[in-house]
């Protein structure tokens, strides 16, 4: 049993903790993962990164939080809170970064790093200068990195892959930049089956879905990522983690219509399993 779940010899509850930018419209970055590991019964703490101003239609402002604040909210969690895994996403700048990589330096709980590039709007969460340093000091400190097809062909500075041999491929690479292992989305492909891969050097695991035809899809990768986090939390293996995240986050998108939230790129319904029509 996890560290995070026992004290004094008594229960306490699982907990997890996202580093991520805020979403004002509440689908993504912060608000989506405190909503997933709600969810998927895991306490969450949280250091702000950054502060956007968004909706489900764009981004209209960023305002990145100061690197001191970033490290003071780091050891105030991390002195005080049992914390059983961490999940990172919006970084937005080397400064950001740095911070971020040096408060996670004598981190215990596993790391599950989403880069962050690109919103689903359109609009850059990261910046140019901040890849390399991404690739320098973040990758080596994640035991799982969760990037799309497009962020996967930036970080290695390549063309997206277009079938699974170059996921494959490129999940290798990645592979090879330090993290302990990588999870190749492949929500941007095309075909009627979206198709991830669980890379990791002693094997890989292919979890498929029927590709979901709606616009309601904001903020899956940090909910994807928030969930593994919170599988880490409780004790699951990372596979077991992976393949339960990979079906909270296919049932999210299968009712997000429900919400009918904006007149943009929607949320996903991160508490389908709890709210019901009256």
């Amino acid at each position: 049993m996890p560290l995070a779940h026992l004290t004094n010899g008594g229960h306490m509850a699982f907990q997890a903790l996202t580093i991520a930018g805020s979403d004002s419209g509440g689908g993504a970055g912060i608000q989506a993962d405190l909503k997933t590991f709600s969810a998927l019964g895991v306490y969450g703490a949280s250091v702000l990164t950054a502060v956007t101003a968004q909706n489900t239609r764009a981004v209209t402002g960023v305002e990145m939080i100061s690197p001191a604040m970033i490290r003071a909210q780091m050891a105030a969690v991390f002195d005080d809170l049992a914390i059983g895994a961490v999940k990172v996403g919006m970084l937005g700048d080397p400064e950001t970064i740095n911070a971020v990589a040096n408060g996670l330096a004598n981190c215990r709980a596993p790391v599950v790093l989403d880069p962050v590039m690109v919103a689903k709007s359109g609009d850059a969460l990261l910046s140019p200068e901040a890849v390399a340093t991404l690739c320098d000091r973040m990758l080596p400190l994640a035991h799982l990195l969760t990037p799309n097809l497009p962020e996967a062909a930036r970080l290695l500075d390549t063309q997206e892959a277009t079938d699974e041999a170059a996921m494959l491929e490129q999940g290798r690479a990645l592979l090879s930049a330090g993290p302990g292992a990588v999870l190749m989305k492949g929500g941007h492909g095309t075909g009627e089956t979206c198709v991830d891969l669980l890379i990791t050097t002693a094997e890989t695991l292919r979890l498929s879905a029927p590709r979901q035809h709606t616009t309601n899809t904001h903020g899956t990768g940090c909910t994807l990522s928030a969930a593994i986090a919170a599988g880490l939390a409780r004790g699951q293996t990372l596979p077991h983690a992976v393949q339960a995240a990979h079906t909270y986050l296919q049932r999210a998108i299968a009712v997000a219509d429900t919400l009918n939230i904006g007149s943009g790129h929607g949320p996903v319904h991160h508490f389908h399993a709890i709210w019901h029509d009256e």
